[in-house]
């Protein structure tokens, strides 16, 4: 069925919402559609958290990309403030 990674970020203190959001939006998710992602949602959950949704087509492409992603997550904590602070992944096994 697919593959779903979730990570939760928290964006530090007194960095701009919007200039770093920017930022992931424009570079880091499209980054994560280029190396196999069918999907990737960013979900704001609190003034100053966020959850990324990534949707593959199956375990063997995300894993395939696992150096690349962690470039990807260096850079969103490094240049876009956001720190990471959770990761949730496995096989989707329902859908509607």
């Amino acid at each position: 069925m697919g593959y779903l990674t979730i990570t939760t970020w928290e964006l530090s203190d007194g960095a701009d919402w919007e200039t770093n959001l920017r930022s992931v939006r424009e570079q880091r998710l499209p980054a994560l559609k280029a190396m196999g992602a069918t999907k990737v949602t960013l979900v704001r959950t609190s003034s100053r958290t966020t959850a990324a949704i990534s949707e593959w087509p199956d375990e063997q492409t995300r894993d395939d990309a696992m150096h690349l992603i962690a470039e990807v997550r260096r850079k969103v904590q490094a240049v876009d403030g956001f720190r990471l602070t959770g990761e949730m992944k496995g096989a989707v096994v329902a859908e509607v």
